[in-house]
Order: structure tokens, then sequence, then C-alpha cells
């Protein structure tokens, strides 16, 4: 495993929200811009739920945030903080509905492993609503391990069939 030392890291990680989305995900920008700078942001997209289908769909984006936290605080301190100020409820049921779900995908170009998460997150290979929209924000990042682009990830995934629709009506800026 790599290191998580760096001064400055990149942070691409996965927001996903149905309760109240079109305020929760700006929300939770504005928040995660507290902890770093805000360099890349994706459309919204729509997608029905996962595991547990008697819930509103969710939206979800990405975000890439330049940040001096390493990989663990972050996770532990900074999204933590930010879903519990969200409101953020977890319960058994973990594909439940929630206000905010932030995610770590991919960080530098390290493999990791936080408490139970691997980061590069398996989900990026498996999913839609993580893979489209991370390949908005860096298309040409080769997932350090299948030696891929996210781009080329993305392109494994037919939004029809998916069923994933962009929602250019929700702005990530829009509510603070």
């Amino acid at each position: 495993m790599k290191s998580e030392k760096h001064s400055t890291n990149l942070a691409y990680l996965s927001l996903g929200s149905n309760i109240e989305p079109e305020q929760n995900l700006p929300k939770a920008v504005a928040k995660l811009a507290q902890y770093g700078r805000i360099r890349a942001t994706s459309s919204i997209w729509q997608t029905a739920a996962v595991g547990f289908s008697d819930q509103p769909d969710f939206l979800n984006a990405a975000v890439l945030l330049e940040t001096e936290m390493t990989a663990r605080i972050l996770r532990q301190q900074a999204i933590t903080h930010i879903e519990n100020s969200l409101r953020r409820v977890r319960t058994e049921n973990k594909n439940g509905p929630r206000t905010i779900d932030i995610d770590i995908m991919l960080f530098n170009r390290d493999v990791l492993s936080i408490g139970a998460r691997s980061i590069p997150d398996p989900e990026l290979l498996t999913r839609a609503f993580a893979a489209i929209p991370m390949a908005e924000i860096a298309p040409d990042y080769v997932h350090p391990e299948v030696k891929l682009t996210l781009a080329e990830i993305a392109r494994r995934f037919n939004p029809a069939t998916e069923e994933i629709t962009r929602r250019d009506d929700v702005d990530l800026y829009g509510a603070n």
C-alpha cells in the first residue's frame, strides 16, 4: 500500500442524497469547501435506489477536493462532521434513505483501506452513479488497480439501460 502522506492531496468524492437532495447536495459542497479547494464538480445524476427500492430516487454527483488532509482524517473528521451537520441518520438498513452520503472514491493515486472501506472504492467499477460523474471531473485519471481511465470505465455503462438521468435543473452551488 502506498502512503497517505502528501502536502496537498486530491480527494475524488462521490455524493448522494434522496432526502431533500436539491438542498443537501449544494450544502455538502459548500461544507466541503471549508476543508480545501473545490477543483471540479460533476453534473447531477438521478438514479433509482440500490438495494432497497421502496424510497425516492437518489441524486448523485462527484467532487474533486484539493486538501491538506489525509484520506483517513478527511473520512473520520471532515466527512463525518458534514454528514452529521446535514442530519445523516445511519440505521441497520445501509441502503436506506439519507440526507447525504459522501464517499472517498479515489485519493491521489493511492490504494488504501480505511476501516471497512477500500480506496479506490470498488463501486466505481460497478455503479453508473459513481463512474459517470467521476469521469466528468477527471476523465483521464487512470484507476490505480485496473489501469483504465475513468472515461473508459464510465463508457462501460449505458445511461438508458442503467436508468441514470442527468439533472441540469439542479445546481451544486444553489444553496448554502
